[in-house]
């Protein structure tokens, strides 16, 4: 009974896209050490429509963010929008039972490309949560009940023009403002009170992008950092001024994987071969390029960030795709593997797809790989380590004619929570 209560007390909410500090780092213990050949029990299925916006995890609940069709053809062209009608809504569960606390829909006709649903991961703070749907409506609504606080349309409120992807950064909430990427002369990244929705302040020139703002604490400062369609940049959190900034402009402005820190290091990443190394000043708000990515160097990752730490980059290539490792010195290869997008491949695979989670103070990984399998493994310098796989999910998404699942997880309650474009899964991760 000691020890329950002791592994209770360690649970970890995940209140948004990639964790509590957005690092990709699964903090909880009392979790599997490897995946049993017999697989995992699952907990509850829920039935839900289209989407890639991975759930968020807090208080108790799950929120999933989707797309009811009601009319249109639905096709994944990389190259045109697909007009459809339909709902973007906002369904909140029970995290144990998977039992519905409450819905939040509103009518949103779509023109985007691959128009499964939302992108972006429900973002949870205080007594609100935050969502942002694929034509730039950006809602806050309380999570006791749903009610709207307050709304802003992005083509409606800013004159934005809504991406061929879709918004997809997902908004960042940090003290008293909500950071969100717009898009457009002047308002690359606006900054909104998260009470009220009002501006604060606005800045950059570029279009939207699909990166979300993070955030760093280095050289004696807390930087805002914008990965943009043009560039890296450093922004003051309270004001928008400017900190410093390096050029890199992936194909298609998909500027999509969060720029990752390890140490004095920021690398950010492109499709093709952008890639970006970025050496910060540790001792003022400062940077400058330590090196940049090339065809057979550096991982080039599009739908999944990479995660860095311990002087390796481990990421999915969007051109191989393989996972890859990569030395931060250089941006050498040190290994690859289909083992984690498309096990037996030895060639290729179109924008192969696998979602990293490194669990705190380990080497050990969770892999939510788009065949919709959870893995684990031991990933270092000299290699994979693979600890075991099970399916959770089926594949419902269509990429380059294979099926995916191109959604990040979330990790909290010793649970993994999981969805595809029919159900969200909770599967007990709990030793």
């Amino acid at each position: 009974m000691l020890g329950a209560t002791a592994t209770a007390a360690m649970a970890d909410d995940w209140p948004g896209w990639m964790g509590p500090t957005r690092d990709g780092v699964y903090r909880e213990t009392g979790i599997i050490d490897e995946v049993p050949a017999d697989g995992l029990d699952v907990k509850w299925r829920v039935p839900i429509a289209g989407g890639y916006a991975g759930p968020a995890v807090a208080e108790g609940r799950v929120f999933v963010f989707d797309y009811q069709k009601t009319d249109g053809e639905s096709f994944n062209n990389p190259g045109q929008r697909a007009a459809l009608k339909g709902q973007e809504r906002l369904t909140v569960l029970d995290a144990e039972t998977g039992k519905q606390v409450w819905q939040y829909a509103y009518d949103c006709p779509y023109s985007i490309s691959y128009p499964a649903g939302p992108r972006c991961t429900p973002t949870v703070d205080g007594d609100l949560v935050y969502i942002l749907g694929s034509e730039g409506d950006l809602h806050a609504l309380r999570i006791s009940d749903g009610e709207l606080v307050w709304k802003r349309s992005f083509k409606q409120d800013f004159g934005a023009e809504v991406p061929i992807w879709g918004f997809a950064s997902h908004p960042l909430v940090d003290g008293d403002l909500l950071y969100t990427m717009v898009g457009g002369d002047g308002q690359g990244i606006v900054a909104l009170d998260k009470l009220t929705g009002d501006v604060k302040w606005k800045t950059l020139d570029c279009n939207a992008g699909y990166c979300t703002p993070s955030i760093i604490e280095h050289g004696g400062v807390r930087q805002l950092i914008a990965y943009t369609p043009v560039s890296v940049t450093s922004l003051n959190l309270a004001t928008g001024s400017q900190y410093w900034s390096i050029p890199i402009a992936p194909e298609f402005d998909m500027a999509i994987a969060r720029p990752m820190v390890d140490g004095d290091l920021m690398y950010a990443s492109g499709i093709r071969v952008e890639a970006l190394m970025i050496q910060l000043d540790s001792q003022r708000p400062e940077a400058k390029e330590l090196w940049r990515g090339e065809p057979k160097n550096a991982v080039h990752s599009a739908n999944a960030t990479p995660i860095f730490t311990g002087g390796v980059v481990y990421g999915t290539d969007c051109d191989k795709g393989s996972l890859i490792a990569v030395d931060s010195k250089d941006g050498s290869r040190l290994w690859e593997t289909f083992e984690a997008t498309k096990p037996g491949e030895k060639r290729f695979i179109k924008h192969g797809t696998a979602f990293l989670t490194r669990i705190d103070g380990t080497d050990r990984y969770l892999i939510f790989s788009e065949t919709g399998d959870l893995l684990m493994a031991r990933l270092t310098a000299d290699g994979y380590h693979d600890l075991g796989r099970t399916p959770i999910l089926e594949p419902t998404s269509e990429c380059f004619g294979r099926s995916v699942v191109w959604s990040h997880p979330a990790y909290a309650n010793q649970t993994i929570y999981a969805r595809n474009d029919k159900e969200i899964v909770a599967v007990d991760l709990a030793k």
